[in-house]
């Protein structure tokens, strides 16, 4: 019996610390974590996931930039929806992004504003998109207000 209580104690202690991690909000998390969230939520076709992680109206005040890759037209959206519309399924963003290797690189955090590195390689085409997308806390969590492509 007194061999039970070492083990029983490890266990509860392991459950407890599980419980608490997992009940730690998204406040928690880091820019990085958000933006590889992101495309999770968009490869998963989770609309309500990415509302989450991104800040549609500072998406949809853009404009003269498309942050689909290789646009020669930049898109005005209109609506939320159409932002959605285009991260998810068979939108053209989601489309492009997912045809192509992810690496998240660096994070640059300068008080409530975030910076995350995010290169899109085309191996076909043998060409490298950077980007840094933008990130500010709003409400305790970091939201992403912008996807600019930097250079190519």
């Amino acid at each position: 019996m007194r061999r039970l209580l070492p083990i029983t104690l490890f266990l509860f202690t392991n459950l407890l610390l599980l419980i608490l991690l997992s009940c730690s909000g998204p406040e928690s998390r880091n820019p990085k974590e958000t933006v590889i969230r992101l495309f999770g939520a968009m490869e998963r076709n989770e609309k309500a996931a990415i509302l989450n992680l991104v800040d549609i109206p500072a998406l949809m005040e853009i404009t003269g930039e498309d942050y689909a890759l290789n646009s020669d037209n930049p898109r005005t959206f209109h609506n939320p929806e159409d932002i959605l519309n285009d991260l998810t399924g068979d939108g053209l963003t989601k489309t492009r992004w997912f045809s192509m290797q992810r690496i998240i690189g660096r994070v640059e955090i300068a008080g409530d504003t975030a910076f995350v590195e995010v290169s899109f390689i085309d191996k076909g085409n043998d060409i490298q998109y950077y980007n840094k997308f933008g990130l500010h806390k709003k409400d305790n969590n970091w939201k992403i207000y912008n996807f600019r492509t930097l250079s190519q």
